[in-house]
């Protein structure tokens, strides 16, 4: 039995697919609110409100980045929900929330009820984190990109071994 500071400090090591469900609820999490505000942009605001917001805020480019945040928060989201493509999603999410820091939040403080950065910052945080850590075996990226082993590969005996 293992320590319980042991089993604290790294409860994935004794329950093998704990952190793949971690990863599961992070990304459908994270990518609800990615489709809202995406959602919101393309539904209620539309690409011309979108695009006024942007160019009154002094972001360069305000249509260009309009399209871009529209669609990449919409798209990616989807994309986390489903667990494809994550780590490209992820990224572009990342690059996406960096620039509302950049451009919006980063003077404001950190406090969101003040205009301030904390949500962009979580927001930014985790997609940066699923870009780096990947979807997990919950997901469509692992039904098309894991690795097939052959079936004779070490270990895969023991595997399926009661299974006959």
């Amino acid at each position: 039995m293992l320590p319980v500071r042991s089993a604290l400090a790294s409860p994935a090591r004794r329950v093998p697919y704990l952190s793949d469900a971690g990863l599961l609820v992070g990304r459908v999490a994270l990518g609800v609110v990615f489709v809202a505000h995406g959602w919101q942009k393309l539904n209620d605001l539309g690409h011309a409100g979108v695009t006024k917001m942007f160019d009154g805020l002094g972001i360069p480019l305000p249509g260009l980045a309009a399209h871009f945040a529209t669609w990449v928060e919409l798209l990616g989201g989807i994309a986390l929900i489903a667990g494809v493509l994550v780590p490209l999603a992820g990224l572009l999410l990342a690059a996406d929330m960096a620039g509302a820091f950049w451009y919006v939040h980063m003077d404001k403080g950190l406090f969101a009820d003040k205009g301030g950065y904390e949500l962009v910052l979580v927001l930014g945080a985790s997609a940066l984190l699923l870009a780096l850590t990947g979807a997990g075996r919950f997901s469509v990226d692992a039904l098309l990109w894991r690795r097939r082993e052959p079936a004779d590969a070490p270990g895969r005996e023991r595997e399926h071994a009661g299974h006959m």
